[in-house]
C-alpha cells in the first residue's frame, strides 16, 4: 500500500530515485513505527511521515518520524553517534523505524565537549538541559558555559571573546528573560533516539551543518523536556561566560542564575530548530 511519506529532494539525492520510489510505494517503508523524535507510535498509511537520513562516516540510516515532529532532511553525524542511536532504538523493542542504507557518497547533569570553532584547547563547553518558563509557557533549554575564558581563534591573551563570537554568529544579547529569542536559522539541535547528541552550526565551507558542540555520550533528557521540544519544534540555547551560571542542581536555581547573568549583560540566546531521529 502506498505510504504518506515526505521524501525531500536532499534525501532523494542521497538514496537515489529507485529507493525513493520503493519507499513511496510501501515496498521498503514500515506501516507502523515509533517516531524517532517524540518516541510515540506513528502510521505511514494514515498520517504524513518524514524520512530523515542520517549519514555517518561509513554507513547511513534512514529514520521515520511524524511530519509534525520533523521535516524530511539529511543530517551528518559521526559513525559513533549513528551506531549508538541504532543500539538505543534496538533496546526499546518493537518494529525498527530505522533502515541501514549504503551511502550514495561515501535537568540533567552537564556534559562538556571541546568546541573546535570557538574555544582554545584548554576550554570545554558545559551543557545543561532544563525547562525555562517564559510568558507562562515552558520551553526546552540548553545552557552553555565554558570552563575557561574563550579567546578568539588565532589570538592569545587574557580576554574572553565567547559572547562576542556568538553574537557574530547571530545570537542575541539578553537583558531579561521576558520573551522567546528569535530563531537562528542554520543552527539546530540534534536529537537521536530521544537523546541529545549535538548542537549543529552552518558549515563555513557550505554543505551540511557541522557540530559546534558534540556530546561525549548522548545526553539523556527528561520526558517533559522532549515533549516541550516536540511541541515547540525548537530549543532555546542560552550561553554565558565562565563563572556566570555554574552547575545548578535545580531548574529554579538555574533560572535565577540566568536572570542574574542577563541583568549583568552576560547572556546571549537564540531559538534553534530541531533536527533528529
Amino acid at each position: 500500500m502506498p505510504r504518506m511519506l515526505d521524501v525531500s529532494d536532499e534525501v532523494r539525492a542521497e538514496i537515489g530515485d529507485e529507493e525513493a520510489a520503493r519507499l513511496l510505494a510501501g515496498e521498503s517503508a514500515p506501516g507502523s513505527y515509533d517516531c524517532t523524535s517524540c518516541r510515540t507510535p506513528g502510521d505511514s498509511e494514515q498520517e504524513r511521515t518524514s524520512t530523515v537520513l542520517f549519514i555517518g562516516d561509513e554507513t547511513a540510516v534512514l529514520a521515520f518520524a511524524h511530519a509534525t515532529c520533523l521535516p524530511s532532511q539529511v543530517v551528518q553525524v559521526t559513525e559513533e553517534q549513528l551506531q549508538g542511536a541504532v543500539r538505543s532504538i534496538g533496546a526499546v523493542g518493537g518494529e525498527p523505524q530505522q533502515q541501514p542504507l549504503p551511502p550514495q557518497h561515501t535537568q540533567q547533569p552537564p556534559q562538556a565537549q571541546q568546541s573546535p570553532n570557538l574555544v582554545p584547547e584548554q576550554a570545554v563547553l558545559g551543557v545543561t538541559s532544563g525547562l525555562v518558563l517564559i510568558q507562562n509557557e515552558l520551553h526546552p533549554a540548553l545552557v552553555v558555559e565554558p570552563t575557561a575564558p574563550v579567546a578568539r581563534p588565532g589570538t592569545f591573551g587574557s580576554g574572553d571573546d565567547f559572547l562576542p563570537l556568538l553574537i557574530e554568529q547571530g545570537f542575541m544579547p539578553m537583558t531579561e528573560l521576558a520573551a522567546v529569542p528569535p530563531v537562528l536559522h542554520g543552527w539546530s539541535v540534534l536529537l537521536a533516539a530521544g537523546q541529545l547528541h549535538a548542537v549543529l552550526q552552518p558549515n563555513p565551507n557550505g554543505g551540511r551543518p557541522v557540530a559546534w558542540w558534540q556530546a561525549h555520550q548522548p545526553l539523556q533528557v527528561t520526558d517533559g523536556w522532549r515533549a516541550a521540544a516536540n511541541k515547540h519544534q525548537q530549543v532555546l540555547m542560552f550561553a554565558a561566560p565562565v563563572g556566570s551560571i555554574g552547575r545548578q542542581p535545580r531548574e529554579d536555581l538555574m533560572r535565577d542564575a540566568l536572570d542574574k547573568a542577563a541583568a549583568n549583560g552576560k547572556l546571549v540566546s537564540a531559538a534553534l530548530p530541531l533536527a533528529g531521529i
